[in-house]
């Protein structure tokens, strides 16, 4: 866990950073960003202590870092920057191995650790490992430097802007195997970055910055449909939200009261129901804890002949549900793939939450082409 409390920096007259306070949990990967100068590297770098604050402190896992020995300190966090870093004069072997032999790890464990670090990265070590950076493309060259990055198998890695400087496809490619990684490695890692689809795609939380002071700190889903200011809405992107359709959910989306029925209700009632509130199915449910029972539709009820029967006789028990945490694509692929119009949403005790039917999808999707001054909400 990293802890900023109340920190400030100023250069001479310029303050930088303005009592900055937030935490970084352990094991997430948090996106720091803004426009230039807003502070954001500066405050990477005081995490390791290449720049110290005027006031305020920064604490990992509860220890405060101004107490910790410095350079013991540089050595246990990992540190990636734009321009990679590495020794042009060292191989490949010998920069990601630097901080081992330096910390006289045992030979052969440090060689078998960085093959696995090579094919972590996606680079083959028999290949690469005895290269110099010159002969290694951008994109290469970036991926060595997370080797290097990971191996002293540090808790807490610094990326200040690494993928900024590559070309689009490059670029994408490492934004996923770091999002791959991390799945498994769970590290604390803090990016730097100005590029808000970027931080979207890698981070656990965002961090927006202005002016030296954090404006919102919150998951990327929240900071899409909750911007804090107009600021914050302008710098993400008032329709970005559907640039990344996992982030709407069914409960943001779904009728939260639909039409209902229980099962002994009878079929010329059910009709009745129907026809007044303007629907072509009804809900089966139980009206002491919502329990789901079934789905009975006009279609099916319509060519009764005994319309005295309950409707237990004629609903269906087997249809696909969705639950409030499923997403806007979970909801499209089901109603795509099983060509249905209605969806019952329901909790995991299988209570009825909810409804998504095809026209409220299609009303929820037709927000994104709303012109970008008016209020979107999802």
């Amino acid at each position: 866990m990293i802890q900023f409390s109340n920190i400030s920096k100023s250069f001479k007259s310029n303050k930088i950073l303005k009592d900055v306070t937030f935490t970084i949990d352990t094991g997430n990967l948090v996106a720091i960003i803004g426009e230039s100068g807003c502070g954001k590297t500066t405050l990477l770098k005081m995490i390791n202590r290449l720049i110290k604050p005027s006031s305020g402190s920064i604490q990992i896992d509860g220890k405060d870092i101004l107490s910790l020995d410095e350079v013991a300190l540089r050595r246990k966090i990992g540190y990636v920057i734009q321009q990679t870093g590495l020794f042009p004069h060292m191989t490949i072997r010998e920069n990601i191995e630097i901080i081992p032999k330096i910390l006289k790890a045992d030979s052969e464990r440090i060689k078998e650790n960085t093959k696995k670090l090579m094919h972590m990265v996606g680079l083959d070590y028999e290949d690469f490992i005895n290269r110099y950076p010159t002969e290694l493309s951008g994109g290469q060259q970036q991926r060595v430097g997370v080797a290097r990055a990971f191996a002293n198998n540090p808790d807490v890695i610094l990326m200040d802007e690494p993928f900024s400087a590559l070309d689009p496809m490059t670029r994408s490619d490492l934004q996923d195997e770091l999002v791959e990684l991390q799945s498994k490695l769970k590290k604390t890692i803090v990016f730097v970055t100005h590029d808000m689809d970027e931080a979207i795609k890698i981070a656990d939380k965002i961090c927006i910055m202005r002016e030296g002071c954090v404006l919102q700190y919150d998951t990327p889903e929240n900071i899409l449909k909750n911007p804090v200011d107009d600021y914050v809405s302008n710098f993400v992107g008032k329709n970005r939200i559907w640039s990344s359709p996992e982030f709407i959910k069914v409960h943001d989306i779904m009728m939260n009261k639909p039409v209902t029925a229980t099962k002994d209700l009878s079929v010329l009632k059910c009709i009745d129901k129907m026809r007044q509130h303007k629907v072509d199915s009804l809900l089966i449910i139980n009206p002491e804890n919502r329990h789901l029972q079934g789905i009975v539709k006009a279609s099916q009820l319509r060519s009764v002949g005994d319309r005295a029967k309950p409707a237990e006789n004629f609903m269906d028990t087997e249809f696909p549900t969705l639950n409030p945490d499923h997403t806007l694509v979970d909801a499209l692929k089901l109603v795509t793939e099983q060509k249905i119009s209605t969806i019952p949403v329901i909790n995991e005790d299988r209570c009825l939450v909810g409804l998504v039917t095809r026209s409220n999808l299609v009303t929820t999707l037709s927000q994104q082409y709303y012109n970008e001054d008016e209020e979107v909400e999802v």
